[in-house]
């Protein structure tokens, strides 16, 4: 019989935290499959050893995947080749499921067996500031109906801050299978391609207004936090011509997505240019002009419409002085959205 829903859980080094997140897992029920991928961490096996004793420990639930390093993207990749629940989720190492929540979202996926099951569940997260003792909950209930399914045609306008992120999607598994997603190796920001790209095949969506995932920030280490970013700026860049690549959003309908679609990568281009005007240097700039002009090459009239979109007006005003109104702006954005 198959189970409801395949949980990918990507490992890096995780050994001394990832219990929390698979017994939040666990408690979903026995319906489940755990797919946990051990990413070639270098922690003298301690997240290997870890997985497999998960695997066998819970023989009918869980899987261990051990393969060679590839990134956050190639783990999910393993996760999602392998899985055979009829939903798909992934759930990074550091971060949890909350129990009362996903009863009410196991609750939905169990009806949902046969054909004609809802394309994306979509449920909303938390960011769970544990070193400052914040939570700040990130919700759609001004965006989608609430707990009936409907297409993008109902949905309303999204906010810069209210973006669909991987810890807010469920996806039906097939459909992510059968387009072929595969997400970039060896690069960070990857979760971005995973709420992009597969979009324009979803056409029925289903809303629940639970905080379903916990989303831990803030070590050092992060992959957003700001120091870092500035690091793994051609990986950001990277990504972004994969979702340039990957999407004619011009040619999408219906007009909604279009639109979600356009904002999204305005806010992308918005990122990019920050951290490369952040850096400031000779070579910094030459990056980019090149991811304009990369745009503008694949779509002038889309390369417009992000252009002026207010995202990217005040980042990319030449001088020092719209250098740093720009800045400024991130900056302003970050206090209020608690995103890093």
């Amino acid at each position: 019989m198959q189970k409801t829903i395949t949980f990918g859980v990507p490992c890096y080094n995780s050994a001394e935290y990832m219990d929390k997140c698979i017994h939040s897992i666990l408690a979903c029920g026995d319906d489940i499959e755990v797919i946990i991928v051990d990413d070639g961490s270098t922690d003298e096996g301690a997240t290997k050893a870890k997985a497999l004793q998960w695997e066998e420990r819970f023989p009918e639930t869980v899987r261990a995947i051990c393969k060679p390093n590839g990134g956050h993207g190639s783990a999910v990749n393993a996760a999602l080749a392998n899985a055979q629940g009829l939903y798909f989720k992934v759930v990074d190492s550091d971060d949890w499921l909350d129990r009362l929540a996903m009863e009410r979202v196991m609750a939905y996926l169990r009806t949902q067996a046969g054909h004609g099951a809802t394309d994306m569940v979509i449920a909303n997260y938390v960011y769970e500031k544990v070193h400052e003792g914040k939570q700040v909950v990130m919700d759609y209930d001004s965006i989608f109906p609430e707990e009936r399914v409907f297409g993008w045609e109902e949905v309303g306008s999204f906010g810069h801050s209210h973006y669909l992120l991987m810890h807010s999607v469920v996806y039906r598994t097939r459909l992510l299978q059968d387009m072929g997603l595969k997400l970039p190796e060896h690069c960070f920001y990857v979760d971005n391609v995973f709420v992009y790209v597969p979009l324009p095949h979803v056409k029925t969506m289903y809303y629940l207004d639970v905080d379903m995932y916990r989303y831990f920030i803030g070590r050092e280490d992060q992959s957003v936090n700001e120091t870092t970013m500035m690091r793994r700026i051609d990986q950001q860049l990277r990504v972004t011509k994969t979702m340039i690549d990957a999407v004619d959003v011009m040619d999408v309908t219906p007009r909604k997505l279009r639109k979600y679609l356009e904002s999204y990568l305005s806010m992308m281009m918005c990122i990019c240019s920050v951290f490369l005007r952040m850096g400031n240097t000779e070579e910094d700039n030459e990056k980019l002009e090149d991811i304009w002009e990369y745009l503008k090459d694949s779509s002038l009239p889309l390369y417009r419409r992000v252009r002026t979109n207010v995202l990217n007006v005040g980042t990319n005003i030449p001088t020092e002085l719209g250098r740093k109104a720009g800045l400024g702006g991130y900056h302003l954005a970050q206090r209020i959205f608690k995103f890093n």
